[in-house]
């Protein structure tokens, strides 16, 4: 495969984990958990760097997703206390990210290991790290490694969607019929965890925001049926990655940034053009009624 093509398949196979991942968090109004968790992981990653001293490892992953636990475990503790969700997100957000900022600043010296790199990624040396499968041969670790969380998402979906769906929509019916709802909800933290550390490293807190939100709140717009949302979502995301990387090419400009940019096209077209929530739809319903 081409060097632009592992560029794109490792920034679909994004798109699709993180479309599926976001229609459950768009559903449950947990948006902005993404945003807290795609930036508070470097807390994790750093301090598995101090441990460790090592840049690369299992050791990393772990690190990741356990700050990207805490980070939930902190952010429902909070909110059992009774403080308003989006106050305890932001809360436990910048702290947790000031920290793994500050312990970058402090404590990791000459390692490469910056902010800058944590927000943009560097998708462009996807192609160049690879790793030998058998039957296979080599391929980009970053690929290997976002196809097994991609199966991971899709069997753990797929295995318990009539949970999913009701824990999302109804809980307290949920809760009465016996469904777990709060291992519930930390299994599925613990899936926005290893989605997001998994895209961490090649494409940076930016774009995975933009993956896990723009393109299921796109897919939205378009359907009232969870399964169709989170086809649609893993379609735009894949249509995000083509689009942003030609943009990219076109502009000269950072890969990862432009497929940000592009999954904000997709919803603005969504936007304006769905056939039940657009602008243009709504503009005319008034018109067809009169008629």
């Amino acid at each position: 495969m081409s060097y632009a093509g592992w560029i794109i398949l490792t920034a679909s196979l994004v798109g699709v984990s993180c479309g599926l991942i976001g229609s459950l968090l768009i559903l449950r109004r947990m948006a902005m958990m993404a945003d807290a968790i795609s930036h508070t992981v470097l807390l994790g990653i750093v301090i598995a760097f101090l441990v460790t001293r090592e840049l690369s490892g299992s050791h990393m992953l772990i690190g990741a997703i356990a700050a990207g636990l805490l980070t939930a475990v902190l952010i429902q503790w909070l909110h059992s206390l009774g403080v308003q969700q989006e106050a305890s997100i932001g809360v436990v957000f910048t702290s947790l990210f000031a920290v793994g900022v500050v312990l970058i600043a402090t404590k990791v010296g000459n390692a490469h290991l910056d902010v800058k790199h944590t927000l943009m990624g560097e998708i462009t040396f996807i192609p160049w790290e690879k790793t030998r499968l058998p039957w296979i041969g080599e391929v980009p670790e970053a690929v290997f490694i976002l196809s097994l969380v991609l199966v991971v998402v899709l069997v753990a979906i797929i295995g318990f969607f009539k949970e999913w769906k009701l824990t999302s929509f109804d809980p307290a019916l949920a809760a009465s019929i016996g469904i777990p709802v709060v291992l519930m909800h930390y299994v599925f933290m613990a899936l926005v965890s290893v989605t997001t550390v998994a895209a961490f490293d090649a494409v940076g807190a930016i774009m995975v925001v933009a993956m896990l939100i723009t393109p299921a709140a796109a897919a939205y717009l378009w359907t009232d049926r969870l399964a169709v949302m989170m086809g649609l979502s893993g379609i735009f995301g894949i249509a995000a990655a083509v689009a942003g990387y030609y943009i990219a090419v076109w502009l000269d400009t950072s890969i990862s940034g432009s497929m940000a940019f592009a999954t904000g096209l997709i919803f603005m077209i969504s936007f304006v053009a769905s056939p039940k929530h657009g602008i243009v739809s709504r503009l005319m319903r008034p018109t067809l009624t009169s008629n």
